[in-house]
């Protein structure tokens, strides 16, 4: 099959590798029908994500069809259409039992794409079938679908619902990329009084307000031009960081009032300052986070109901053999104008 393999900083490429096989009891082999490009892929292209080895298959986000499973899968079969998640879990280890899946210690969390290959090939293994795909209803489509892989749960467990947006609430999304765009969407769902989005980018700042946001701002704002758009001037209720550096990490701290919530969701390859000095006084609650998918199953019914709209999301669609084009037009987002990719089987 072909498939896209890491080779260090920089390196990439798009070419013929071995078919993937059944290796445990539990796993399945599916024939990816859509698959899409993430932000974490380009920061291990950067280097930023040691672990993962030369010669791995990048890719942890795939709609597809299961084509075979191991002997002890028991919830999906061959001919299947499931959604591949980007955390498998292995349902048995304590974090498991306590749907932190994003942190399992018995073979699964974040593997696909990073400690064993991943999705952006023609064909994937997926460990832990029975806990990591999801059975498809005919009405939700691939690219629709592809979303509840990784952005959607991402931007809602680590974004939204760390940061315990709530109605009436200010908040301030920084990064209007894709997990940014989806954390506007599911802050959506808790009413909040404002969603104020700060990027850079002009597009993108459209795309929020397309997706909910109230305010959009350019990233040249200074913090009291954020502020002014609370109530009363103190700072924004729940800051989500949305980019992965750690100038909007500190950002967040700044523009946060006291009492406030700062919800990381960027991925970071440099260290950021915690000002402890000005921060301690301040009340603040700051979390980190893997997202679990514990509430896939919940985001994909809402789908399924057109609860959540999703349409604006996927802005580039490929054939599954142009993925070198899909990464050049994703990585430079800002001259393309890409939110979210999409390649798919022809």
């Amino acid at each position: 099959m072909r498939a896209l393999t890491y080779h260090g900083p920089g390196r990439r490429t798009w070419g013929d590798v071995p078919d993937p096989v059944i290796r445990e009891p539990e796993d399945a082999v599916v024939r990816v029908d859509a698959v899409t490009i993430c932000g974490t892929d380009l920061h291990i292209l950067k280097g930023d994500v040691p672990e993962v080895t030369e010669g791995r298959i990048l890719g942890h986000e795939a709609v597809g069809t299961v084509v075979q499973t191991g002997s002890a899968v028991r919830t999906v079969t061959a001919g299947d259409r499931v959604l591949v998640s980007c955390i498998s879990a292995c349902g048995r280890c304590a974090d498991c039992r306590a749907a932190a899946y994003g942190q399992c210690t018995g073979g699964g969390g974040w593997i696909l794409g990073h400690l064993v290959d991943g999705t952006q090939a023609e064909f994937v293994r997926t460990p832990f079938a029975d806990n990591s795909l999801h059975r498809l209803p005919a009405t939700v489509s691939d690219d629709r679908a592809l979303l509840l892989a990784d952005i959607l749960p991402t931007a809602y467990e680590v974004g939204v619902r760390n940061g315990r947006v709530a109605p009436g609430d200010t908040v301030a999304v920084l990064g209007a990329g894709p997990i940014g765009l989806a954390a506007v969407l599911t802050a959506r769902l808790y009413s909040p009084g404002r969603i104020i989005a700060v990027d850079t980018d002009r597009n993108r700042l459209d795309a929020a307000e397309q997706a909910g946001a109230t305010d959009v701002l350019d990233a040249a704002a200074t913090d009291d031009e954020i502020r002014r758009l609370t109530p009363d001037g103190r700072g924004v209720d729940v800051a989500v960081e949305a980019v992965g550096i750690p100038e909007t990490f500190e950002r967040c701290t700044r523009i946060v009032r006291p009492g406030g919530r700062v919800a990381n969701v960027g991925v970071h390859g440099r260290p950021a300052v915690l000002h402890l000095e000005d921060l301690w006084i301040r009340n603040l609650t700051i979390t980190t986070g893997l997202v679990d998918t514990s509430t896939t199953p919940l985001l994909l019914r809402m789908l399924a109901a057109g609860s959540l709209d999703v349409g604006g999301l996927i802005t580039h669609r490929f054939g599954l053999d142009e993925m070198q084009d899909a990464y050049d037009v994703f990585s430079e987002a800002a001259a393309s104008g890409a939110l979210k990719v999409a390649l798919f089987r022809t």
